[in-house]
């Protein structure tokens, strides 16, 4: 074999090398991202709240209901940040369909979906930025009989593409 064979070889050794330590390195760092929950409490006692009827009688279809509220930790006792968005009435007085974004200090959750006038409600998270920007997951959430409403968020590592 010639010297610039020889050197072309070991080139391709070199790079077939760097594939396999950065595929090594990408799967280890995934490995790094663990599932996690995040428990807030949103106050609808607070913040503002704006209810948009499209006709009497209300509930009615179409209905619109927009809000800020703050989040709280599960004691109520601790300022985490702010839960926005709206909801529009789609089975009057069952559900809504519903949009909101939690923005706290490390980043933003979106989540859409149905959210049920009473009772439990399932939500996917759509979006997220910051902190929890490899992350996809669901919202859970329940009213709590006093104008407040337990958010669990359980976060799951997205696919690698």
């Amino acid at each position: 074999m010639k010297f610039s064979e020889n050197i072309k070889v070991i080139k391709m050794k070199q790079k077939n090398l760097a594939i396999i330590f950065c595929a090594l390195y990408s799967a280890s760092a995934l490995a790094d991202i663990k599932e996690f929950t995040l428990t807030t409490i949103a106050d609808s006692n607070e913040g503002s709240k704006h209810f948009i009827p499209v006709a009497p009688p209300t509930p009615s279809l179409g209905d619109m209901f927009i809000f800020d509220q703050p989040l709280k930790n599960k004691d109520m006792t601790k300022f985490l940040g702010t839960n926005s968005g709206f909801c529009v009435a789609t089975k009057p007085g069952s559900y809504s369909q519903c949009q909101w974004t939690l923005t706290l200090a490390k980043g933003t959750i979106t989540v859409a979906g149905q959210e049920a006038e009473t009772g439990t409600s399932i939500i996917p998270i759509i979006g997220t930025t910051g902190s929890y920007a490899n992350y996809t997951g669901e919202l859970k959430t329940f009213p709590n009989g006093d104008g407040t409403y337990t958010q669990i968020l359980s976060f799951y590592p997205k696919a690698k593409k």
